[in-house]
């Protein structure tokens, strides 16, 4: 039997942006993600969270001890670093999935080996 991983994701992707080399960071929101427990629906609904985890309707995420929000650097091979803020951090089937803004506010959804964690202090 094969298991189907639902992933729901709202918004769009994040693009490989011609980002300037020094960005100039915001400051870290003080709404808008969601931390300490799995995201719902009506957390994606309400923009505090980028994805559910569900498998044949079931929930199955669990939040992962990770700082958030938090800045990183989005690092998709053969792509240079796109500067994201974490937003959402949980672990599914294995997997540590985050969900990420950009500096413009598009969402997008990264495995833990795509990103590069900088901490709550915008990096230099």
């Amino acid at each position: 039997m094969r298991l189907v991983i639902l992933l729901t994701i709202l918004g769009v992707s994040v693009a490989s942006a011609q980002q300037s080399p020094g960005p100039g960071w915001p400051p870290l929101p003080t709404s808008g993600f969601i931390s300490g427990r799995p995201a719902t629906d009506k957390d994606i609904m309400e923009g505090n969270a980028v994805f559910a985890l569900r498998a044949y309707g079931v929930p199955f995420g669990k939040p992962l001890d990770v700082v958030i929000p938090q800045y990183a650097y989005l690092t998709k091979r053969g792509q240079r670093p796109i500067p994201v803020i974490v937003v959402q951090a949980e672990l599914g089937k294995g997997l540590k999935i985050f969900g990420l803004r950009d500096l413009n506010g598009k969402t997008a959804t990264a495995r833990d080996s795509e990103l590069q964690l900088l901490g709550t202090h915008p990096p230099d």
